[in-house]
């Protein structure tokens, strides 16, 4: 069975966990650096990625994040975690783990009260996915490998970049797994080619 941790620093952990074992894999929550070589893929959840990165540098995470990149292990980004995967980020000198190539713009629709749902159509998994947006970041640019998977308002809302998956919004609060799901496929795809 697949084993896909999630980032335990900050944000919806348990719903991600819980949204992970209805697509059919085992979910664990990832507290120290070294569980990161017990998972086939990682999920950086939303929250306050400023929060999450130096809660990252305290627990000395960024090494083996970028190990765990490098080793070519699917990563989910979703909200703050899209932009802790951005290798460009509006209005800042330097990414975090960038390791996505997308430059993202954080705050982009606007405060915590300006927090909305929207259908969204996510190419190749879901038509009509009910998307939360929270203080969402969104895609400004995506590099000519990076598939957009879902606009909103003209902006891109979800993207893959190989191994790398993003979105502005939260799946995990909500009950549609569509889009988790095809994160999950992504794992047991790259770990039955590890194997072949």
């Amino acid at each position: 069975m697949m084993k896909i941790g999630v980032l335990g620093l900050q944000g919806a952990v348990r719903e991600h966990i819980w949204a992970i074992e209805a697509s059919g894999a085992e979910g664990t929550v990832i507290k120290r650096p070294d569980q990161l070589s017990e998972v086939d893929g990682l999920i950086i959840p939303g929250g306050e990625s400023t929060t999450i990165r130096r809660l990252i540098d305290k627990y000395g995470f960024m090494e083996k994040l970028k190990k765990f990149a490098a080793d070519g292990k699917p990563m989910f980004g979703t909200c703050a975690g899209l932009i802790l995967l951005a290798n460009d980020l509006a209005g800042y000198d330097a990414p975090h783990l960038g390791v996505m190539d997308v430059k993202v713009e954080r705050n982009s629709f606007g405060r915590q009260r300006e927090s909305f749902e929207a259908d969204i159509n996510i190419a190749g998994v879901a038509e009509n996915f009910s998307a939360v947006f929270i203080r969402a970041p969104h895609i400004v640019e995506a590099g000519e490998n990076v598939e957009v998977l879902a606009k909103h308002d003209g902006r891109i809302v979800a993207a893959r970049d190989g191994q790398f998956l993003g979105c502005s919004f939260h799946p995990e609060l909500t009950d549609d797994y569509r889009l988790m799901s095809y994160f999950v496929k992504m794992v047991e795809e790259t770990k039955s080619k590890n194997f072949a």
